[in-house]
């Protein structure tokens, strides 16, 4: 299913109006460049492709940007804050089970509000062409794993086993959307008792799999 078009500022009625002669603001940029990104490769993130899109000049760019590699680079920070910065979060907050840590690992790639799977793939994508874009990837992946390998040793797991377990954890689940695997929901939450179990080691508690279950039933409606 196509991902519908971003709504401009000037489109949506929760948005305060535009004033004087501005016509587009620099989220407007931003979120179209995003989608050009996801849909048609950094290659094709060109500022007059953008202008037509959005309807407007291309000095209008300039207000905003001082150049296409200010936009790129834009974009990045984006990507960061919307992708890395959620899963950092996520597994920062407290609990008092690692099978309870877990499932809040789990709600950034249920809900692609909180985590943006194809925008992840189409940075990835972006980095084996662009080796300071691949810095970024590495510095990423290598920040998330962290993040995942502090939320195990939070609770009890010694470094070693903690690192082996962050890296099955996340390399599995960053597999799961390459893939691309067309499953729904459903299937994949009568499995949610399994994956906590061998992730962890540990017995989940029901209502832990019974909140996680309805969280994910509504972030997919």
């Amino acid at each position: 299913m196509p991902r519908p078009a971003p709504v401009l500022h000037r489109d949506d009625p929760a948005k305060d109006p535009l004033t004087g002669h501005v016509k587009v603001t620099r989220e407007d940029w931003l979120n179209v460049a995003r989608e050009v990104l996801i849909g048609q490769g950094a290659g094709e993130v060109k500022v007059l492709a953008l202008a037509n899109r959005l309807g407007v000049s291309r000095s209008s760019f300039y207000w905003y940007f001082g150049s296409r590699a200010d936009l790129l680079d834009a974009l990045l920070a984006d990507w960061e804050a919307r992708n890395t910065a959620p899963i950092l979060h996520h597994c920062a907050l407290p609990t008092e089970t690692i099978t309870a840590a877990l499932c809040n690992f789990f709600r950034c790639f249920v809900d692609a509000r909180i985590f943006d799977a194809h925008l992840d793939f189409a940075v990835r994508e972006w980095a084996r062409r662009d080796t300071s874009v691949r810095r970024r990837i590495d510095a990423a992946d290598a920040a998330r794993l962290r993040a995942v390998t502090e939320m195990f040793e939070a609770h009890g797991y010694e470094a070693v086993e903690a690192d082996s377990r962050a890296r099955i954890l996340y390399f599995m689940q960053i597999g799961y959307h390459a893939l691309e695997l067309r499953e729904t929901i459903e299937t994949r939450m009568t499995r949610l008792p399994g994956f906590l179990e061998h992730f962890t080691g540990r017995q989940p508690r029901a209502e832990e799999i019974a909140e996680f279950t309805a969280f994910a039933l509504t972030a997919r409606t």
